[in-house]
């Protein structure tokens, strides 16, 4: 079987083509504006690609094609689009591959405004640890695994579930369609504006995903969140969170450069636990892995104690970026504002006396539209200074897109230093003046022009020794 992937580089369908890779597929693909680190993933999986489209980048002997969503690949009117309908060859959006694909396996669905791909690897990753051979797909490049997507022998198929609409003239969510035998929600926080324009229509899917989750099957659920609470109230529920609560809990926090806490579980057992990780939003993360590892018995209390400590976490995750620099450099993910803000707190928790420098790009569309200029007023609160690149312009026209001036004079506006930044080069040359008792997070879900290379490189050069 052939496969032919139209966005190819899209961080879902790569991890779907990995899966397929796995299982012996022929696959192939096309795609623009390719950049790490799934550029970097797709060359190392020996996965063929062109990064412009043309309709002769299609092979002759193409099965099935799989069409991303991006916004950049332009919809019908795209030529590889154009010629897939004339050779009359069979295209299916990827969730719904995905779905059918894995129809049939223990579905343990991982959804939530964010948190869900660092979730998704390290229940991967934990079962991979106690010897388990499951199947996952995850929308990031993990850093203990060796590919975002994977078959697997065991029962077990582990999915990131997205709740971003299948495409413009299918408006579900992508989770809806993945067959949940089990369900973890770390986090249900209005997102994606431009597809839910209201909290109500925000929590709908979610409410579905719940309701598709069988009687029998696991719930696992954050209880820090009153749409969870609302929205499940009707459903037997595992909770998990941190402090004392119902459930699962993360007690005895002692935050270092390796954190130590106990979690606690329903019957009164207390387990030392020990992470690389930054931030207390990674704590919690732990605690609702475990909930749902330890509750499916899928892993001892020993295994957790055993794997955890070497878990890195998945990239553009607050992984360190710099090697020898005293000034140190993370990258974080910053798509919406639970994530930004989750990130920047994580870094001023570890690096309480440093003046923080955020690199920013405000990539997806959330940040870009007019309906964020709220998130502006709080979400860099404690950073020293925000270094503030140009939104990116595909799909403005679909949306109330802001310029990078109305989103500085938001970010000035809630007492922020902000620099506005013309592009990569320009953002060296502020670095390269840092006085050298600083820490650097690169915030953006987009390629930030290079920088989470150039920029570690720089402050090694200057800073290191």
């Amino acid at each position: 079987m052939h496969v032919y992937f139209l966005g190819i580089a899209g961080a879902g369908v790569s991890a779907l083509a990995s899966i397929l890779v796995s299982q012996g597929w022929r696959v192939s693909g096309s795609d623009e504006g390719v950049f790490p680190p799934v550029s970097t993933y797709l060359d190392r999986l020996g996965v063929r690609y062109a990064t412009r489209f043309d309709a002769p980048n299609i092979p002759a002997d193409v099965d099935v094609a799989v069409i991303g969503a991006s916004a950049k690949l332009g919809g019908a009117e795209n030529p590889e689009a154009a010629e897939l309908r004339r050779r009359g060859v069979r295209c299916v959006t990827f969730p719904e591959f995905l779905a059918a694909h894995t129809q049939g396996r223990e579905n343990i669905v991982v959804a939530g405004s964010f948190g869900k791909s660092s979730l998704t690897a390290l229940i991967a990753y934990l079962l991979r640890a106690a010897g388990r051979d499951p199947g996952y797909f995850i929308g990031a490049v993990p850093l203990d695994l060796p590919t975002t997507g994977h078959w697997g022998g065991d029962a077990q198929m582990i999915l990131e579930g997205d709740e971003y609409v299948i495409s413009p003239e299918d408006r579900r969510s992508k989770f809806v369609l993945y067959h949940p035998a089990h369900t973890l929600i770390s986090s249900i926080v209005h997102d994606h504006f431009n597809m839910f324009p209201t909290m109500e229509s925000y929590e709908a899917p979610f409410a579905e995903l719940i309701a598709l989750t069988p009687a029998d099957g696991l719930l696992v659920c954050a209880r820090q969140y009153e749409p969870i609470l609302r929205l499940a109230a009707s459903r037997r529920i595992t909770w998990y969170g941190l402090g004392e609560g119902e459930g699962y809990s993360g007690v005895d926090i002692a935050i270092g450069e390796t954190t130590h806490f106990t979690l606690v579980t329903p019957d009164g057992a207390r387990i030392p636990l020990a992470t690389q990780l930054l931030g207390l939003h990674n704590v919690e993360n732990i605690v609702g892995a475990a909930a749902l590892l330890l509750a499916r018995g899928l892993v001892t209390p020993a295994d957790l104690q055993a794997a955890l400590p070497a878990f890195r976490g998945v990239a553009r995750r607050l992984d360190k970026k710099t090697a020898t620099s005293r000034v140190p450099a993370y990258e974080g993910f910053g798509s919406s504002y639970e994530k930004a803000r989750s990130a920047i707190e994580a870094v001023q928790l570890h690096f309480p006396s440093r003046p923080l420098v955020v690199v920013f790009e405000p990539h997806t569309f959330s940040w870009r539209n007019a309906q964020a200029r709220d998130w502006y007023a709080t979400v860099f609160e404690g950073v020293a200074r925000v270094l503030l690149m140009p939104p990116p312009t595909h799909g403005a026209g679909s949306h109330a897109q802001l310029s990078q001036g109305e989103i500085v004079g938001c970010v000035q506006a809630a007492g922020v230093d902000v620099a506005p930044m013309a592009n990569g080069a320009a953002v060296l040359e502020a670095l390269a003046q840092l006085k050298g008792d600083e820490v650097v997070l690169l915030l953006s879900s987009g390629p930030l022009d290079g920088l989470a290379d150039t920029a570690p490189a720089l402050l090694d050069a200057k800073f290191g020794g």
